[in-house]
């Protein structure tokens, strides 16, 4: 798969059982002063609590950049096909950061 990044051209590989992806309706983030922790739960009907399905470590830096790139894409989604709607407020977690640092909501 080829991407453009900043005019630079960008190419990586994507495994057969890693294309189909991974189901996803809850993330918890938390941190240290080096680490964002994001855990990447699903939360279905029948299950006695959410399952986490993958935990991504980055750094402060890289998880701002996938801020900025969320919002970016957020952004031109909309322009295409109008307002996300959020629905109704959900409940959201605090999980406390380590080391020192505090937590974030998800």
């Amino acid at each position: 798969m080829d991407n453009t990044n900043n005019g630079k051209s960008l190419s990586f590989e994507i495994k057969q059982d890693m294309a189909k992806g991974t189901y996803s309706n809850l993330a918890i983030i938390t941190h240290s002063k080096n680490e964002v922790i994001t855990d990447f739960a699903a939360s279905l009907p029948g299950m006695p609590k959410p399952e986490v399905v993958s935990r991504i470590v980055m750094t402060p830096a890289n998880a701002k950049r996938l801020l900025l790139a969320l919002q970016d894409n957020i952004g031109k989604y909309e322009n295409m096909y109008g307002p996300i709607d959020l629905g109704e407020p959900k409940a959201t977690f605090h999980i406390g950061g380590f080391g020192g640092g505090n937590g974030a909501k998800s």
